[in-house]
Formats: C-alpha cells, structure tokens, sequence
C-alpha cells in the first residue's frame, strides 16, 4: 500500500465538520476505497477555542494557515470557508506551495475560476470541485467523464433545495411563501438572510459551472435572465395546480443550432464535398433561472423538498436525470470526501487537465434574453367590467402574443351604484419571445382596468 495522503481541512463550518467526521469515522472504508490511509493533518480554524461537534485528534487544530503551506508532507487542502475572500488568496496561495486542492466554494469558481484554473494548470496541479454543485448527486462527474461520449444540447435543473423546499410547503401544505421560508430556517435549510437561495443566485451559479462543462461557455450571472420565488403567491400555486402544473425554480440551459443561411453564388456553384475551410458556425446558447410551471408528470415536477434534481440531454444518450439532496452537511461531505478518494488515487490529477473549463476554447455566445422563446403563464388583478377582457387581448394581440386558455373565476354580482369589485385573470400563453412579452407587459401595467403589478412566470415545454 502506498504512504498515507496528508491532508488539511481550511474552515470547519457545517461542512467541514462532516468530512472530518468521515475520515475519522470511517477511515477503514476510506483506506479500502483510496488505496491508502487518508490522514487529517490539520484543521484550520478562525477560533481554536471554540467547542466543535466531532472529536478532532489532539495537535491538529490551528489558527495558522502558513502551518499548511509551509508542510511538505500535506498534499491535498480543502478549502470550506465560502466566500470570494479570502478563500481566493488561500487557494492562490496552497497551489504555489504544491498543494492540489478541494472546494465547494461555487461562489468563487463563478468569479475567480479562469485565474484559479489556469495558476492550477500552470504549476500542474489539480482543483477538485464535485461539492461545488447539487451537493451529493455527483453530477461534476457525470458531466465532466460519464457523458464524455456526448455533447450535452439540453440542461434542465432544480438546483436549490431552500427554493425547492420553500415552493413544496406551498404546494402540499399551502402554506405561505413567508410562512415556509421561515420553516426552511428553522430547519436549517435556509440562511437567516435567504436572498442568494430565494433570488435565483446560488442555482444561476451552479447553471454557470454546468455550462462551463457542457457547452465550454464562461456565463456570469448577469449573461442571463436570473429570477427567484420570493414574489411567488398561493395563488400561483393553486392556479397553477388547476392547470395541471407544478412551480418550480428552474435552471435552464440549451444548445439552439445555427439557422443556415442562404449559400451564396459562389458556393452554388463549388464542386460538392469541397470545404471553405471555415467552421460551422457553434450556434447560441440559451440559459435561464427563473421560476417555471412544469406539468406533473414529468419528474422534475415530482422533486420535492430540499432535494435537487438534474436532466441532461445528450446528442448520443439522450435524456438522463440524477436527483438526491442537493445540499446540507452530510451530502455535501460525500461530495468533498469523494474528490479527497479520487486524488488520493491519481483520478482526479488525471482528468482536470482535460475538463472543458476556463480554457482557450472558443465561446459559444448566450442569446440575448429578448430573443429567448417560451410559453408564459400571466396572473393580472382586474376590474370586474365590461369590455376588460377584450382591451387587455387586444393588447396582447398587438405585440402577436396568442393565447392558449384563459380562467377568470366566477365573481359575484354588483348592483348599479356599487364599487367595482375586482377579480384575478390567469391566461396561459402560446410560445413568444421574452421581449414581445415583455413590451405586453409595460402596456398591461399601464391599463386602467389592471389594479396590481402582474405575475409572469415561463411554462416549460
């Protein structure tokens, strides 16, 4: 067997605290898997007096980080502090001093990740990210090696269990989306400030690195429409289970071909088979976070709590889907611990060098959000009067937005000399563009008979 793999765990949060407790507890099955003990060298800590919920061996707590980059026998680091810095300056810091690393950290892979993976190329060493995405479901992997065979053409994901866990309590338990938010916290699921889980943040960072693998695109989060459920209502729930759809914040990502256009005089005439040794165009791609009406019997709709789940569309395979908890202390440390095996193997130094991120590869360029087509689901509050309905139609069919079914629930009757009463409009549409759409909506907000801001939401095919 070969020498033990030292490591050091940087941060010793909620995460942390579950990987230190595999390699302790389960260091057998660890030896058994990697080849090799795997041992815990040191921790690094902000506080060394603070009490911790698993039972470290004595003389590897420490407040000095430059105790790890100094150590030649530490070959592997984690880093599980969070946040952009100082973590990039720390990673920075242990690649030079030849020490492959391991992260969850997505934040700083969507903002530092070209610097980070090119210093890690440079100097031949390897930056393993596994708990980076959807916590346990292995996804990196099967992205980056069990889909090798295939391009990927199509990404379809619920990416953020706080969102997911949130939206389900509205749906089986109709509770409120403040009431369920408060419930998420409560159980741990959500941070006491929720934005970046119920903003559309952290699943529009997860999309980012899955795109990077898939279609070699680099895709910040302000390259794409990113939307979150905190202006989700019950009613939108229970309108939308009336239609036969389910809420989801859904994270979007598909390869559109490009249109072929017409061949000019010359190429009509090139002999057949000739090349004009010019590359196909690579075509667009189209992303979005937002959240989305799925039908219910498809899987996606049938994901429920702080679970994450994943479709992948392959030019070879065709559609796969892995789902499993898609964070929380255990099943990211799965993650982690899984990056921690495969260097301790050599797997990992073996395929970093040949994933599809942050390279020279040319981009392929996301649409602009305007042009991207969907079905849309539209909830306006309306005054219950004549000739309301053929206004608000009239406007749509002004920016050639057709309509596939309309519901207006049964409003009572009003005596002359009385108040108008107002009642909720669901209209569902057929396909259009988000800026016809959009150019719609400024039109509807503006008419008379609308009395408050409008819901949007897209409808997935």
């Amino acid at each position: 067997m070969s020498k033990p793999l030292n490591i050091a765990l940087i941060g010793l949060g909620n995460v942390g605290t579950g990987v230190a407790r595999i390699l302790l507890e389960q260091s057998e099955r660890m030896t058994r898997r990697a080849g090799r003990a795997i041992q815990l060298r040191r921790v690094v800590v902000r506080d060394v007096h603070r009490p911790r919920d698993v039972i470290l061996p004595v003389g590897v707590v420490t407040d000095d980080l430059q105790s790890v980059i100094r150590d030649p026998e530490i070959e592997v680091a984690v880093e599980l502090m969070g946040g952009i810095h100082p973590p990039r300056e720390v990673v920075l810091s242990l690649l030079d001093a030849g020490k492959d690393v391991v992260t969850a950290n997505k934040a700083l892979l969507c903002e530092c990740g070209d610097e980070l993976f090119a210093r890690a190329r440079e100097l031949g060493r390897t930056i393993a990210f596994e708990a980076a995405v959807a916590g346990g479901i292995p996804i990196i992997a099967a992205v980056g090696q069990a889909m090798a065979a295939n391009q990927i053409v199509g990404i379809q994901a619920i990416l953020n269990g706080t969102s997911n866990y949130i939206l389900t309590e509205m749906l089986l338990r109709q509770q409120s989306y403040a009431a369920a938010l408060r419930q998420a916290q409560e159980l741990g699921y959500a941070e006491a400030d929720p934005s970046l889980d119920v903003n559309g943040t952290d699943a529009a960072q997860k999309l980012g690195l899955l795109a990077q693998l898939a279609f070699g695109r680099r895709a910040t989060t302000n390259s794409f429409h990113v939307s979150g459920i905190d202006r989700i209502e019950q009613a939108d729930i229970k309108y939308a289970t009336e239609l036969g759809y389910t809420i989801k914040l859904l994270a979007s990502a598909r390869l559109i071909p490009p249109v072929p256009s017409p061949p000019s005089a010359e190429e009509r005439v090139r002999v057949r088979g000739s090349s004009s040794g010019q590359e196909e165009a690579p075509g667009l791609l189209a992303m979005s976070v937002r959240p989305t009406l799925i039908r219910q019997d498809q899987p996606l709709a049938q994901i429920h709590g702080p679970y994450n789940a994943i479709l992948l569309d392959g030019d070879v395979v065709g559609t796969v889907w892995y789902s499993g908890r898609g964070a929380g202390q255990m099943p990211t440390a799965s993650a982690v611990t899984a990056d921690i095996i495969d260097l301790a193997i050599g797997r990992a130094q073996l395929t970093f060098p040949r994933l599809d991120l942050w390279n020279d590869t040319p981009a392929v360029p996301v649409m602009p959000e305007h042009a991207v087509s969907s079905r849309f689901y539209l909830r306006l509050l309306v005054e219950d009067r004549p000739h309301v309905m053929a206004d608000l139609t009239h406007i749509l069919g002004q920016h050639r937005i057709s309509l596939a079914s309309v519901i207006q629930p049964e409003a009572p009757e009003v005596e002359a000399g009385e108040p108008t009463t107002t009642v909720p409009l669901i209209i569902m549409t057929h396909r259009t563009t988000a800026g016809q759409l959009a150019a719609a909506e400024r039109e509807l907000q503006a008419a008379p008979a609308v009395r408050a801001p409008l819901m949007t939401l897209a409808v997935a095919d």
